[in-house]
């Protein structure tokens, strides 16, 4: 599962910006430009800690901003700016990153709870 979405204007929520989000389960891509094109990518395993903004015009056209706290040392945030379905988005890459860093055994050893780990073993 993933996401494609693509930067609105804050005014009536368009389309009309050269700029396309993808999320999937393993990294986030932003792709912005005409005819000259950027490609920014951050794995997922890489996002440390998601945020959401919606400002007033943003809450009345059902848009939103998700930052994107990551360890990349090119990008340390990404933000993925005036996007529908923004708090499912948020929560998407929050499970994905948990996922991802699951899948590879890079999490914080410090966010670790001995008693979370041994009820999540007995849960499998």
């Amino acid at each position: 599962m993933g996401f494609i979405e693509k930067k609105r204007t804050k005014f009536l929520a368009l389309p009309i910006c050269f700029t396309t989000y993808t999320i999937t389960d393993e990294k986030v891509t932003i792709k912005s430009g005409f005819l000259s094109i950027t490609e920014d990518d951050a794995y997922m395993y890489k996002i440390q800690d998601v945020r959401l903004k919606k400002s007033f015009m943003e809450r009345i056209f059902k848009i939103g901003t998700v930052i994107c706290y990551t360890g990349d040392t090119t990008h340390p945030e990404l933000e993925l700016v005036h996007i529908k379905k923004a708090a499912e988005i948020k929560d998407y890459i929050m499970a994905a990153s948990e996922e991802a860093r699951r899948k590879r055994r890079t999490m914080h050893t410090l966010d670790i709870d001995v008693a979370e780990l041994d009820e999540e073993q007995n849960n499998e």
